[in-house]
């Protein structure tokens, strides 16, 4: 792609949306400063994080020549009449898109995204349409390169036909090895970056949880329908291989974290 990060950067969803309630505003902005202190210039973010974008453009003030910002577009709440969540749906179309990243360049308090992302596939829109669009976005200037996330290796490979496709975010850890069977292979060959997501397995690699300490309550995705892994029976034999991690790193005197 058109710059360099760091190999470690930081997705701030769980700083707003899905991991349960949202972190108090200080800390965050504070863990935002830490962050970039250390020397992390990746910071990743999504339209679907509820306030994730205006947050990190305010604690980014005065430091923003010094990080990446990548977010993304695509996926949207639906609601009935009461105004209670009903589902999601993806919207690739060029006016979305156009919608879209005039919001997120006005709440991340910037004149241009370093990396823009369609966040999901939309089944209505082929996806040669949304990237040509999003290539009309680098054109203009409101955009420096532009990814996929969670596609094939040949429906990366029928979009970078298009317009180059700088970087393809998925979820890539010990549990999560897919992408090295053919995605990886397109991405070397065309040039392009594997963004790792959910490196540590939403949280579970780190050691940080137990059979009688399970994410919970409310606003908490991880407890949901939608991630197996979490679930009764499947929760406590991965929780089995996160033993096996533990004694690696306590062998090697590390965190389980750095292990994963």
């Amino acid at each position: 792609g058109p710059f360099q990060v760091n190999p470690i950067g930081l997705g701030c969803m769980g700083l707003s949306a899905f991991y349960g309630p949202p972190a108090d505003h200080a800390q965050a902005i504070r863990l935002i400063h830490e962050a970039v202190d250390l020397g992390v210039d990746h910071f990743d973010t999504a339209e679907l994080y509820g306030r994730n974008e205006a947050l990190l453009g305010e604690a980014l003030q005065g430091r923003r020549d010094k990080v990446r910002i990548a977010t993304k577009f695509g996926p949207k709440y639906t609601f009935d009449d009461k105004g209670n969540r009903t589902g999601a749906s993806v919207d690739g179309s060029p006016a979305n898109m156009r919608r879209a990243v005039e919001n997120s360049l006005r709440f991340l308090r910037t004149d241009v995204i370093d990396l823009y992302y369609l966040h999901r596939l939309d089944p209505g829109t082929p996806v040669e349409e949304t990237v040509g669009a999003m290539g009309e976005l680098v054109a203009e200037g409101k955009v420096r390169a532009i990814g996929l996330s969670e596609v094939s290796g040949a429906t990366f490979a029928k979009a970078n036909a298009v317009h180059p496709v700088a970087a393809v975010q998925s979820e890539y850890s010990i549990f999560s090895r897919d992408v090295e069977t053919v995605l990886l292979d397109h991405l070397r060959t065309a040039g392009a970056t594997l963004v790792a997501y959910s490196p540590l397995g939403r949280g579970m690699l780190t050691g940080a949880f137990t059979r009688d300490q399970k994410p919970g309550g409310q606003g908490e995705f991880r407890s949901g329908e939608m991630q197996p892994r979490w679930a009764e029976g499947a929760y406590e034999a991965n929780l089995a291989l996160v033993d096996e991690i533990k004694a690696v790193a306590k062998e090697a005197g590390g965190t389980p974290g750095q292990v994963a």
